[in-house]
């Protein structure tokens, strides 16, 4: 009878180490923790150097079992112990566990597969809840906001960018065909997209004037072109950072920030309050 309790116990003190950072235990595992994470990364990292590789690759390994043996037994236990096992697992923090392990498994039969596990560089952001970072989220908070309130802007000018990128590949592959190096419609478009965007890898060059020009225009095109999505996220962060702003979303495009007074959605013109209920309020008079 006493077995149960007892297990409970065990499991509830697992769950205060792996869990609750605020206390010692469960700092200090947190800490060890990002210690092994760490670890782990330069094992991958060193890995990769072929001079390394040829003289330590064994040692390392088996130093890359070790780590993955202990994130195993580390996975199993938080699913263990947590108070809902199935929420854990479909977590995010639950399936970058998981993937941290997986690509161990999966170098057997592939053995590039390894360096995969440079995922695990996901599991520092543990970091924020073992140094008490988590009040600085809070001002990300302003990004995700952004984000969503640009997102049909950059939508659309995304999709006018796939457009011109198509057409001036398009005209390029006409213009300077194959025997220049541009073998097909999709090469050519992929020339676009390295010009427009003003990177411009050399790859790819046109040999006569007339591509010369478009490719030209190209390049005045990516100058006039690349600062737009910068300005559409800039402005809807400074608009969401403006300490008037109401924190109210727009139940049809779902905008999270709008003017200290305003009604109705500046972006789609939903009403931002609910109507009265007049039928509500007339009982209530009556009464």
């Amino acid at each position: 009878m006493d077995a149960e309790p007892r297990s409970n116990s065990v499991r509830a003190r697992i769950n205060t180490i792996i869990f609750h950072v605020s206390t010692p235990a469960g700092r200090a595992f947190d800490i060890s923790l990002l210690v092994v994470i760490l670890a782990s990364l330069l094992v991958v990292m060193l890995d990769s150097i072929d001079t390394v590789h040829a003289a330590y690759g064994d040692w390392l390994a088996g130093l890359e079992w070790v780590f993955t043996t202990l994130f195993a037994i580390e996975y199993l236990l938080r699913v263990y112990s947590s108070e809902r096992p199935k929420d854990y697992v479909f977590s995010f923090y639950g399936l970058i566990d998981v993937i941290a392990i997986l690509p161990a498994f999966i170098a057997l039969f592939y053995p590039d597969a390894q360096y995969l596990l440079i995922v695990r560089v996901i599991r520092m952001l543990r970091v924020f809840r073992v140094l008490k970072l988590v009040p600085y989220l809070s001002q990300a908070n302003f990004l995700l906001v952004a984000l969503r309130a640009s997102r049909q802007k950059i939508v659309v000018f995304l999709l006018g960018i796939t457009t011109l990128v198509t057409v001036y590949g398009t005209l390029m592959y006409v213009i300077e065909g194959p025997p220049n190096g541009f073998t097909s419609i999709p090469k050519s478009i992929y020339w676009a997209i390295v010009t427009l965007t003003t990177v411009g890898f050399g790859d790819m060059v046109p040999k006569t004037a007339l591509g010369q020009t478009l490719a030209s225009l190209v390049m005045i095109t990516g100058y006039a072109i690349i600062a737009v999505p910068t300005g559409i996220f800039t402005a809807e962060l400074a608009n969401a950072m403006r300490p008037e702003a109401l924190h109210r979303e727009c139940p049809r495009c779902e905008k999270g920030q709008h003017e200290q007074n305003a009604s109705y959605c500046n972006r789609c013109g939903a009403a931002l309050f609910p109507a009265p209920d007049t039928g509500a309020s007339k009982h209530s008079e009556s009464r």
